[in-house]
């Protein structure tokens, strides 16, 4: 017998379902979606329908879903193309699917102004990795389709990606830790490791477990080889290697996205009942970096 399908990946639920999932899953209905585009700067996802659950995830200005459902008291089904997270997210803060963005965010965070003026106050801050649809360029401003204003040096077109996702998670550095989080507001480790890995150009899927299993090469447990750009990984938990000692990682006992001594945090965390389970290696990655800095 096969394994069920995973619900944080696949939309199916006992009434309802991904009319793709037909023939693998039971349902009372199967659907197609709709396409929307997030037009919130940041928009939660959260484990049921209402805004006490839990944050599972969240989304990006721009970012495309599919809907599945939309309920009466603001509620929509959806399901994030990026990375196929399933969940509920209110209704309000989707748009129309519109033109394909053009363009992201390449800084931590980056203010939309009602016109191409600093000295107006913005209306919304966006962050690293939010998609834009450029209308019109004339730096030091880009004009989006929705009228809205952005520092043109603060995007880079969605073709283009960093060199080095450890250079973009240590952007985060300082940052607070927030459970599901994924933005500059505030994120977890594995949010952390996800955003750092898009924006350089690698698939990255949302959490620990995940990544675990699909991010990179298992190269065991021993620490005493470890590398820039590895992930340290534990049961509910991931940081990256900063170099061989240092791992920086958005953790619950800083609440921060801290860099520390990776022997400090493999004790502290071993203490509480959790020993390292796998080191992972982005091969990738590193033939990226390595083509970067001979450039």
């Amino acid at each position: 017998m096969s394994a069920p399908l995973d619900p944080r990946l696949n939309a199916y639920r006992s009434d309802l379902a991904d009319e793709r999932l037909a023939g693998r899953v039971t349902a009372d209905r199967f659907v197609a979606p709709n396409e929307a585009r997030v037009i919130a700067p940041v928009m939660p996802v959260r484990r049921h329908p209402r805004p006490d659950s839990a944050l599972d995830t969240e989304a990006l200005f721009g970012e495309t879903v599919r809907v599945f459902e939309e309920s009466a008291e603001g509620w929509s089904w959806v399901q994030l193309v990026e990375d196929g997270y399933v969940g509920y997210a209110p209704s309000a803060m989707l748009g129309e699917a519109g033109a394909a963005p053009s363009h992201k965010v390449a800084v931590l965070r980056t203010f939309l102004y009602p016109g191409p003026d600093i000295k107006l106050p913005p209306e919304a801050a966006i962050t690293l990795g939010a998609k834009v649809v450029v209308q019109d360029d004339a730096p030091p401003f880009s004009v989006l389709d929705s009228g809205h204003a952005v520092i043109t040096s603060h995007l880079m077109p969605v073709d283009r990606f960093a060199a080095d996702f450890v250079a973009m998670a240590e952007k985060f550095l300082g940052l607070p830790y927030l459970w599901g989080g994924k933005s500059s507001r505030g994120l977890d480790c594995s949010g952390l490791v996800q955003l750092a890995c898009l924006a350089a150009g690698i698939d990255a899927p949302r959490d620990t477990y995940m990544q675990d299993a699909e991010l990179g090469d298992d190269i065991g447990t021993e620490i005493s080889g470890l590398e820039r750009g590895d992930l340290v990984f534990w049961a509910g938990h991931v940081g990256i290697m900063r170099d061989r000692e240092t791992l920086l990682h958005a953790n619950a006992h800083h609440m921060l996205v801290e860099s520390e001594p990776v022997e400090t945090a493999i004790a502290r965390i071993a203490a509480a009942g959790l020993p390292v389970t796998c080191i992972r290696r982005i091969a990738d990655y590193r033939a990226t970096a390595n083509r970067s800095s001979k450039e």
